[in-house]
């Protein structure tokens, strides 16, 4: 597991994955276990074994049949893969309810994501440092974000603003964007965007949930 290519091809499902495996890993080795199965994997995480196998496979022999996975060998896999090593700083844009609940959280549990800066157009809280994040006036926008160099940015504006918003940040360099508005963003083919529709989400889980219920 020493030669690891960064350029790998994965699926979205199994990249959206990564993060979780890492996480129970990271739980694993505080614990001191020293080797981890598919199957308590997959207990853990609410991955079925065969999916875990199968994401596992893209980066080749992780494991020993009849062995499991070697918990600390694993770890410091996915920590290379995730980038874990390099701290990336992230915009916040928006400041409203939602922005300010992203400030509080601020990625706490992440050793590698950090809301370094925020933007919005309220003078109240513009010039001032919340829950240690410096928040700028949306007229510095392009400046700032092409002043600390910052290539991904969470987008809490409202829609109105949405596109124009996106527009701004892509010409300061912005590369990728979390998207928490409802509007559907145009962007360049080399800017990945990621939305993030939390109302979309809650009624899905109510459909499968009203689904259940008809099946029992």
């Amino acid at each position: 597991m020493n030669n690891i290519d960064k350029k790998i091809k994965i699926p979205r499902a199994t990249a959206k994955r990564l993060p979780l495996y890492y996480r129970y890993l990271i739980i694993l080795n505080e614990e001191g276990k020293d080797k981890v199965s598919s199957t308590e994997l997959s207990e853990a995480v609410q991955v079925d074994s065969a999916s875990i196998r199968r994401d596992f496979s893209y980066f080749g022999a992780l494991g020993k049949r009849g062995y499991g996975y070697d918990v600390e060998a694993l770890l410091n896999f996915f920590k290379k893969i995730l980038n874990q090593d390099t701290l990336t700083n992230v915009a916040l844009v928006g400041v409203g309810n939602l922005g300010r609940a992203l400030l509080n959280y601020n990625f706490k549990r992440s050793n590698n994501i950090r809301i370094s800066c925020a933007f919005d157009i309220n003078e109240e809280i513009t010039g001032r440092i919340l829950s240690g994040v410096p928040v700028y006036h949306m007229d510095d926008l392009k400046k700032q974000l092409t002043d600390q160099q910052i290539s991904i940015a969470i987008l809490t504006v409202p829609s109105t603003e949405a596109q124009k918003t996106t527009d701004e940040m892509v010409e300061a360099g912005v590369k990728g964007i979390m998207n928490f508005t409802p509007i559907r963003l145009s962007a360049p083919a080399d800017v990945r965007v990621q939305n993030v529709d939390l109302a979309t989400e809650l009624q899905t889980l109510i459909y499968f949930l009203d689904s259940d219920k008809e099946d029992k």
